[in-house]
Protein backbone atom coordinates (compact mmCIF):
# COMPACT_ATOMS: atom_id res chain seq x y z
CA UNK A 1 0.00 0.00 0.00
CA UNK A 2 1.58 3.25 -1.25
CA UNK A 3 1.62 6.37 0.57
CA UNK A 4 -0.49 8.98 -1.17
CA UNK A 5 1.72 11.87 0.26
CA UNK A 6 4.91 10.86 1.56
CA UNK A 7 5.54 11.31 5.32
CA UNK A 8 8.07 14.14 6.41
CA UNK A 9 10.97 12.82 8.24
CA UNK A 10 11.69 15.94 9.70
CA UNK A 11 8.27 16.37 11.05
CA UNK A 12 8.27 12.78 12.19
CA UNK A 13 11.70 12.85 13.47
CA UNK A 14 10.51 16.12 15.80
CA UNK A 15 7.55 13.84 16.99
CA UNK A 16 9.81 11.26 18.09
CA UNK A 17 12.25 14.26 20.05
CA UNK A 18 8.87 16.52 21.41
CA UNK A 19 7.92 13.67 23.00
CA UNK A 20 10.78 12.70 24.86
CA UNK A 21 12.30 13.65 28.56
CA UNK A 22 16.00 14.41 28.23
CA UNK A 23 17.68 17.32 26.19
CA UNK A 24 19.47 16.20 22.88
CA UNK A 25 22.67 18.41 24.33
CA UNK A 26 22.74 15.78 27.15
CA UNK A 27 26.55 14.45 27.89
CA UNK A 28 25.27 11.04 29.34
CA UNK A 29 21.94 10.85 26.98
CA UNK A 30 19.50 7.75 28.36
CA UNK A 31 19.05 4.92 26.33
CA UNK A 32 15.20 6.43 25.66
CA UNK A 33 17.23 9.25 24.08
CA UNK A 34 19.26 7.29 22.33
CA UNK A 35 16.16 5.09 20.66
CA UNK A 36 14.64 8.38 19.64
CA UNK A 37 17.72 10.13 17.88
CA UNK A 38 18.31 6.35 16.15
CA UNK A 39 15.15 6.44 14.85
CA UNK A 40 15.34 10.11 13.75
CA UNK A 41 18.52 9.91 11.88
CA UNK A 42 17.97 6.49 10.23
CA UNK A 43 14.32 7.52 9.38
CA UNK A 44 12.66 4.33 11.55
CA UNK A 45 8.80 4.68 11.58
CA UNK A 46 8.58 1.85 14.42
CA UNK A 47 10.46 0.09 16.61
CA UNK A 48 9.85 -2.01 20.01
CA UNK A 49 12.23 -3.53 22.29
CA UNK A 50 12.44 -5.55 25.67
CA UNK A 51 15.33 -6.12 28.26
CA UNK A 52 14.93 -9.66 29.31
CA UNK A 53 16.28 -11.32 32.30
CA UNK A 54 15.78 -15.07 33.64
CA UNK A 55 12.61 -14.06 35.56
CA UNK A 56 11.02 -12.69 32.28
CA UNK A 57 10.91 -8.76 31.03
CA UNK A 58 12.45 -6.52 33.35
CA UNK A 59 12.15 -3.31 30.68
CA UNK A 60 10.69 -2.55 27.31
CA UNK A 61 9.21 0.24 25.53
CA UNK A 62 7.78 0.66 22.07
CA UNK A 63 8.14 3.96 19.91
CA UNK A 64 6.75 5.45 16.68
CA UNK A 65 4.50 3.80 14.17
CA UNK A 66 3.48 0.40 13.41
CA UNK A 67 1.22 1.35 10.27
CA UNK A 68 1.73 5.17 9.44
CA UNK A 69 -1.21 5.46 6.96
CA UNK A 70 -3.41 4.78 10.05
CA UNK A 71 -1.34 6.19 12.73
CA UNK A 72 -1.32 2.90 14.60
CA UNK A 73 0.97 3.15 17.10
CA UNK A 74 4.11 1.06 17.43
CA UNK A 75 3.61 -1.56 20.77
CA UNK A 76 5.72 -4.66 22.28
CA UNK A 77 2.74 -7.11 21.47
CA UNK A 78 2.86 -5.60 17.11
CA UNK A 79 3.69 -8.72 15.37
CA UNK A 80 6.04 -8.54 12.24
CA UNK A 81 7.88 -10.91 10.73
CA UNK A 82 10.87 -11.40 12.53
CA UNK A 83 13.47 -12.62 9.16
CA UNK A 84 16.52 -14.51 10.37
CA UNK A 85 15.78 -14.77 13.90
CA UNK A 86 13.63 -17.02 12.93
CA UNK A 87 16.26 -19.91 12.59
CA UNK A 88 17.14 -20.29 16.24
CA UNK A 89 13.64 -22.02 16.21
CA UNK A 90 14.13 -24.21 13.31
CA UNK A 91 17.48 -24.83 15.05
CA UNK A 92 15.22 -25.65 18.40
CA UNK A 93 13.12 -28.09 16.57
CA UNK A 94 15.94 -29.63 14.94
CA UNK A 95 17.53 -30.24 18.84
CA UNK A 96 14.58 -31.19 19.93
CA UNK A 97 14.66 -34.07 17.58
CA UNK A 98 18.25 -34.62 18.08
CA UNK A 99 17.67 -34.91 22.13
CA UNK A 100 15.34 -37.83 20.96
CA UNK A 101 18.00 -39.78 18.57
CA UNK A 102 15.49 -39.13 16.03
CA UNK A 103 17.85 -36.79 14.09
CA UNK A 104 21.92 -37.30 14.56
CA UNK A 105 24.28 -33.90 14.10
CA UNK A 106 26.95 -36.29 12.35
CA UNK A 107 24.02 -37.98 9.34
CA UNK A 108 24.22 -37.54 5.82
CA UNK A 109 21.00 -35.54 5.07
CA UNK A 110 19.82 -38.28 3.01
CA UNK A 111 19.49 -40.52 5.87
CA UNK A 112 16.13 -38.22 6.16
CA UNK A 113 15.49 -37.72 2.56
CA UNK A 114 13.17 -39.25 0.28
CA UNK A 115 15.40 -37.93 -2.92
CA UNK A 116 18.68 -37.24 -2.72
CA UNK A 117 20.89 -34.18 -2.25
CA UNK A 118 24.45 -33.59 -2.39
CA UNK A 119 26.76 -30.53 -4.23
CA UNK A 120 27.09 -31.62 -7.85
CA UNK A 121 30.54 -30.51 -7.30
CA UNK A 122 31.79 -32.85 -4.75
CA UNK A 123 28.87 -35.49 -5.36
CA UNK A 124 30.85 -38.06 -3.49
CA UNK A 125 31.06 -35.87 -0.53
CA UNK A 126 27.86 -36.22 2.04
CA UNK A 127 26.31 -33.26 3.45
CA UNK A 128 25.33 -33.56 7.61
CA UNK A 129 22.74 -31.96 9.90
CA UNK A 130 25.68 -30.01 11.60
CA UNK A 131 26.85 -28.61 8.15
CA UNK A 132 23.42 -27.13 8.23
CA UNK A 133 23.30 -25.81 11.17
CA UNK A 134 26.35 -24.00 11.18
CA UNK A 135 26.46 -22.83 7.92
CA UNK A 136 28.87 -24.92 6.23
CA UNK A 137 26.93 -27.36 3.89
CA UNK A 138 28.25 -25.61 0.55
CA UNK A 139 24.38 -24.65 0.24
CA UNK A 140 24.05 -21.21 -1.39
CA UNK A 141 20.91 -19.00 -1.90
CA UNK A 142 20.93 -18.54 -5.83
CA UNK A 143 18.82 -15.95 -8.02
CA UNK A 144 15.82 -18.44 -7.36
CA UNK A 145 15.80 -17.41 -3.56
CA UNK A 146 15.52 -13.83 -4.11
CA UNK A 147 12.91 -14.41 -6.33
CA UNK A 148 10.58 -16.44 -4.52
CA UNK A 149 9.69 -13.53 -2.61
CA UNK A 150 6.06 -12.65 -2.91
CA UNK A 151 2.88 -10.64 -1.45
CA UNK A 152 0.81 -13.24 0.53
CA UNK A 153 1.21 -16.17 2.12
CA UNK A 154 3.68 -19.13 0.23
CA UNK A 155 1.79 -20.28 -3.16
CA UNK A 156 4.62 -23.42 -3.33
CA UNK A 157 4.89 -25.86 -0.51
CA UNK A 158 7.99 -26.27 1.20
CA UNK A 159 8.51 -30.19 -0.17
CA UNK A 160 8.14 -28.69 -3.31
CA UNK A 161 10.15 -25.81 -2.82
CA UNK A 162 13.36 -27.56 -1.43
CA UNK A 163 13.16 -30.23 -4.22
CA UNK A 164 12.85 -28.16 -6.76
CA UNK A 165 16.10 -26.22 -5.35
CA UNK A 166 18.44 -28.92 -4.88
CA UNK A 167 17.19 -32.62 -6.80
CA UNK A 168 18.75 -32.22 -10.61
CA UNK A 169 16.13 -31.61 -13.25
CA UNK A 170 13.91 -29.42 -10.46
CA UNK A 171 12.36 -26.43 -11.89
CA UNK A 172 14.68 -24.26 -9.49
CA UNK A 173 17.64 -26.43 -9.77
CA UNK A 174 20.98 -24.36 -10.56
CA UNK A 175 24.22 -26.32 -9.94
CA UNK A 176 26.83 -23.19 -10.20
CA UNK A 177 24.00 -21.02 -8.55
CA UNK A 178 22.98 -23.07 -5.63
CA UNK A 179 26.14 -24.59 -4.77
CA UNK A 180 29.52 -23.37 -3.89
CA UNK A 181 32.68 -24.68 -5.43
CA UNK A 182 33.33 -26.01 -1.99
CA UNK A 183 33.52 -28.80 -0.53
CA UNK A 184 31.11 -29.61 1.88
CA UNK A 185 32.80 -28.99 5.66
CA UNK A 186 35.00 -26.93 3.69
CA UNK A 187 33.49 -22.78 4.49
CA UNK A 188 31.69 -21.16 6.23
CA UNK A 189 28.84 -18.93 3.70
CA UNK A 190 26.10 -18.20 5.54
CA UNK A 191 23.03 -20.22 3.85
CA UNK A 192 19.25 -19.41 4.22
CA UNK A 193 17.98 -22.20 2.03
CA UNK A 194 20.25 -24.60 4.71
CA UNK A 195 17.69 -23.67 6.94
CA UNK A 196 14.61 -24.54 5.03
CA UNK A 197 16.33 -27.88 4.04
CA UNK A 198 16.28 -28.24 8.08
CA UNK A 199 12.50 -27.95 8.33
CA UNK A 200 11.78 -29.91 5.63
CA UNK A 201 13.66 -32.76 7.24
CA UNK A 202 11.84 -32.03 10.67
CA UNK A 203 9.14 -32.58 8.55
CA UNK A 204 10.44 -36.05 6.64
CA UNK A 205 11.15 -37.36 10.73
CA UNK A 206 8.25 -36.22 12.14
CA UNK A 207 5.50 -36.58 9.75
CA UNK A 208 4.21 -33.06 10.65
CA UNK A 209 4.02 -29.96 8.66
CA UNK A 210 6.86 -27.75 9.59
CA UNK A 211 4.75 -24.96 10.97
CA UNK A 212 2.28 -27.60 12.83
CA UNK A 213 5.54 -28.98 14.50
CA UNK A 214 6.63 -25.48 15.45
CA UNK A 215 2.98 -24.93 17.15
CA UNK A 216 2.49 -27.89 18.88
CA UNK A 217 6.25 -28.20 20.38
CA UNK A 218 7.50 -24.78 20.75
CA UNK A 219 4.96 -22.14 20.64
CA UNK A 220 2.46 -24.06 22.45
CA UNK A 221 4.37 -25.30 25.26
CA UNK A 222 5.83 -21.41 25.97
CA UNK A 223 2.30 -19.88 25.62
CA UNK A 224 3.01 -18.20 21.98
CA UNK A 225 -0.34 -18.29 21.57
CA UNK A 226 -0.32 -15.31 18.99
CA UNK A 227 3.13 -16.77 16.83
CA UNK A 228 2.80 -18.24 13.64
CA UNK A 229 4.85 -18.61 10.05
CA UNK A 230 1.96 -17.87 7.98
CA UNK A 231 -0.85 -15.13 7.56
CA UNK A 232 -3.94 -17.08 7.98
CA UNK A 233 -2.41 -18.33 10.95
CA UNK A 234 -2.27 -14.53 12.63
CA UNK A 235 -4.65 -11.81 12.81
CA UNK A 236 -3.15 -9.21 10.35
CA UNK A 237 -4.36 -6.59 12.05
CA UNK A 238 -2.01 -6.51 14.50
CA UNK A 239 0.89 -6.72 12.38
CA UNK A 240 3.31 -3.74 11.89
CA UNK A 241 3.71 -3.08 8.58
CA UNK A 242 7.19 -2.98 6.97
CA UNK A 243 8.68 0.03 5.79
CA UNK A 244 11.29 1.17 3.19
CA UNK A 245 12.60 4.99 3.10
CA UNK A 246 12.80 6.02 -0.35
CA UNK A 247 16.46 8.63 -0.21
CA UNK A 248 17.45 9.79 -3.27
CA UNK A 249 20.07 6.92 -3.54
CA UNK A 250 17.95 4.12 -2.86
CA UNK A 251 14.48 4.78 -4.93
CA UNK A 252 16.12 2.83 -7.89
CA UNK A 253 17.40 -0.04 -5.77
CA UNK A 254 14.08 -0.64 -4.15
CA UNK A 255 12.45 0.09 -7.41
CA UNK A 256 14.84 -2.72 -9.12
CA UNK A 257 14.99 -5.32 -6.43
CA UNK A 258 11.55 -5.62 -4.52
CA UNK A 259 9.04 -4.39 -7.33
CA UNK A 260 7.24 -7.85 -7.26
CA UNK A 261 6.08 -6.42 -3.34
CA UNK A 262 5.72 -3.09 -4.05
CA UNK A 263 1.95 -1.47 -5.18
CA UNK A 264 1.42 -0.86 -8.99
CA UNK A 265 0.52 2.78 -8.30
CA UNK A 266 3.65 3.21 -6.15
CA UNK A 267 5.11 6.67 -6.13
CA UNK A 268 9.17 6.72 -4.79
CA UNK A 269 9.34 10.39 -4.18
CA UNK A 270 12.38 10.99 -2.39
CA UNK A 271 12.01 11.45 1.16
CA UNK A 272 8.78 9.26 1.62
CA UNK A 273 8.00 6.17 2.97
CA UNK A 274 6.51 3.17 0.92
CA UNK A 275 5.23 0.03 2.53
CA UNK A 276 5.65 -3.12 0.43
CA UNK A 277 3.03 -6.16 1.16
CA UNK A 278 2.72 -8.44 3.71
CA UNK A 279 5.38 -11.29 2.03
CA UNK A 280 6.45 -14.43 2.51
CA UNK A 281 8.67 -17.07 0.77
CA UNK A 282 8.55 -21.13 0.45
CA UNK A 283 11.67 -21.31 1.78
CA UNK A 284 9.90 -19.88 5.40
CA UNK A 285 11.86 -21.79 8.14
CA UNK A 286 14.54 -19.52 7.30
CA UNK A 287 13.16 -16.73 8.24
CA UNK A 288 9.32 -15.54 8.07
CA UNK A 289 8.57 -16.16 11.98
CA UNK A 290 5.75 -13.70 12.90
CA UNK A 291 5.69 -12.67 16.20
CA UNK A 292 5.80 -9.53 19.19
CA UNK A 293 8.83 -8.48 21.17
CA UNK A 294 6.60 -10.26 24.23
CA UNK A 295 6.70 -13.42 23.06
CA UNK A 296 10.03 -13.81 21.58
CA UNK A 297 10.74 -13.17 25.16
CA UNK A 298 9.10 -16.27 25.96
CA UNK A 299 11.32 -17.64 23.66
CA UNK A 300 14.61 -16.19 24.82
CA UNK A 301 13.79 -16.84 28.22
CA UNK A 302 14.63 -20.65 27.35
CA UNK A 303 17.94 -20.03 26.77
CA UNK A 304 18.59 -17.60 29.67
CA UNK A 305 17.23 -20.29 31.65
CA UNK A 306 18.95 -23.60 30.47
CA UNK A 307 15.95 -24.90 28.44
CA UNK A 308 13.17 -24.00 30.65
CA UNK A 309 10.10 -21.58 31.06
CA UNK A 310 8.67 -21.85 34.35
CA UNK A 311 7.21 -25.45 34.82
CA UNK A 312 7.82 -26.29 31.22
CA UNK A 313 11.03 -27.27 29.47
CA UNK A 314 11.78 -27.62 25.77
CA UNK A 315 15.11 -28.15 25.94
CA UNK A 316 17.34 -30.12 27.66
CA UNK A 317 20.17 -27.74 29.72
CA UNK A 318 23.03 -29.74 27.87
CA UNK A 319 21.03 -29.12 24.54
CA UNK A 320 21.30 -25.64 25.28
CA UNK A 321 24.87 -25.73 26.31
CA UNK A 322 25.86 -27.21 22.71
CA UNK A 323 23.89 -24.77 21.09
CA UNK A 324 25.91 -21.83 22.68
CA UNK A 325 28.99 -23.52 22.04
CA UNK A 326 31.78 -22.61 19.17
CA UNK A 327 31.48 -24.88 16.33
CA UNK A 328 34.34 -24.37 13.60
CA UNK A 329 37.42 -24.72 14.09
CA UNK A 330 39.24 -21.19 13.99
CA UNK A 331 35.57 -19.54 14.41
CA UNK A 332 35.06 -17.94 16.81
CA UNK A 333 31.62 -16.61 16.59
CA UNK A 334 29.24 -20.00 15.12
CA UNK A 335 27.06 -21.86 17.53
CA UNK A 336 24.18 -24.21 16.30
CA UNK A 337 22.46 -21.89 14.85
CA UNK A 338 23.22 -18.64 17.67
CA UNK A 339 26.23 -16.45 17.00
CA UNK A 340 28.65 -15.11 19.48
CA UNK A 341 29.43 -11.62 19.47
CA UNK A 342 32.95 -9.99 20.87
CA UNK A 343 30.70 -7.25 22.72
CA UNK A 344 30.78 -8.83 26.11
CA UNK A 345 30.16 -12.44 24.54
CA UNK A 346 26.92 -12.23 23.85
CA UNK A 347 25.11 -14.66 21.77
CA UNK A 348 22.12 -14.36 19.88
CA UNK A 349 21.05 -13.88 16.09
CA UNK A 350 19.78 -10.69 13.81
CA UNK A 351 17.39 -10.42 11.08
CA UNK A 352 16.99 -8.15 8.12
CA UNK A 353 14.40 -8.75 5.48
CA UNK A 354 12.70 -6.29 3.17
CA UNK A 355 11.40 -3.11 5.33
CA UNK A 356 12.51 -5.22 8.55
CA UNK A 357 15.40 -5.66 10.93
CA UNK A 358 15.53 -7.73 14.35
CA UNK A 359 17.77 -8.40 17.05
CA UNK A 360 17.67 -11.32 19.76
CA UNK A 361 21.13 -11.20 21.90
CA UNK A 362 21.93 -12.16 25.69
CA UNK A 363 24.67 -13.10 28.01
CA UNK A 364 24.66 -16.71 29.64
CA UNK A 365 26.78 -14.99 32.38
CA UNK A 366 24.46 -11.82 33.51
CA UNK A 367 21.51 -13.36 32.41
CA UNK A 368 20.66 -10.22 30.38
CA UNK A 369 19.24 -10.10 27.00
CA UNK A 370 18.19 -7.66 24.32
CA UNK A 371 15.02 -7.45 21.69
CA UNK A 372 14.60 -5.17 19.18
CA UNK A 373 12.27 -4.41 16.20
CA UNK A 374 11.83 -2.25 14.00
CA UNK A 375 10.09 -2.13 10.94
CA UNK A 376 12.45 -0.49 8.28
CA UNK A 377 16.07 -1.27 7.68
CA UNK A 378 18.13 1.38 8.27
CA UNK A 379 20.35 1.97 11.06
CA UNK A 380 22.80 -0.33 13.02
CA UNK A 381 20.49 -2.01 15.47
CA UNK A 382 23.49 -3.40 17.43
CA UNK A 383 24.36 -0.55 18.19
CA UNK A 384 21.09 0.03 20.32
CA UNK A 385 21.71 -3.71 21.67
CA UNK A 386 25.12 -3.01 23.45
CA UNK A 387 23.32 0.21 24.86
CA UNK A 388 20.47 -1.41 26.08
CA UNK A 389 22.57 -4.08 27.44
CA UNK A 390 25.36 -1.69 28.84
CA UNK A 391 21.88 0.04 31.08
CA UNK A 392 20.93 -2.94 31.64
CA UNK A 393 24.04 -4.78 33.56
CA UNK A 394 24.87 -1.15 34.66
CA UNK A 395 21.64 -0.77 36.66
CA UNK A 396 19.96 2.21 34.71
CA UNK A 397 16.53 1.90 32.93
CA UNK A 398 15.80 3.89 30.20
CA UNK A 399 13.23 6.69 30.78
CA UNK A 400 9.52 5.84 30.49
CA UNK A 401 7.94 9.09 29.06
CA UNK A 402 3.80 9.01 28.34
CA UNK A 403 4.83 8.17 24.65
CA UNK A 404 6.50 4.78 25.25
CA UNK A 405 3.45 2.43 24.19
CA UNK A 406 3.49 0.11 26.92
CA UNK A 407 0.44 -2.53 26.63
Amino acid sequence: MAMKRPINPLLFGALLFLSGTHSEQSKDPSPDDLIRRYMAENHVPGLAYAVVRSDGISLSGAYGLAVMEKNVPMSIHSIMNIASISKTITATAVMQLWEKGQIELEADINDYLPFMVRNPHFPDIPITIRQLLTHTSSIQDGPAYTESYACGDPAISLEDWIKGYLVREGAYYDASGNFLLKKPGETHHYSNVGYGLLGYIVEEVTDLPFYRYSREYIFEPLGMKRSAWFLSEINTADHALPYFYVSPESAEVVNHNFNQLLPDDRSLIPGGYIAPCLYSFPNYPDGLLRTSVVELSYFLDVFINSGKLGHKSILRQPTVVKMLSLQLEGDDAQGLCWHKTQFESLWGHGGADPGVQTKMFFSPQTKIGVIIFQNSNGGDQFELVKKLYTSAKNGRSPDQSPSTNLK
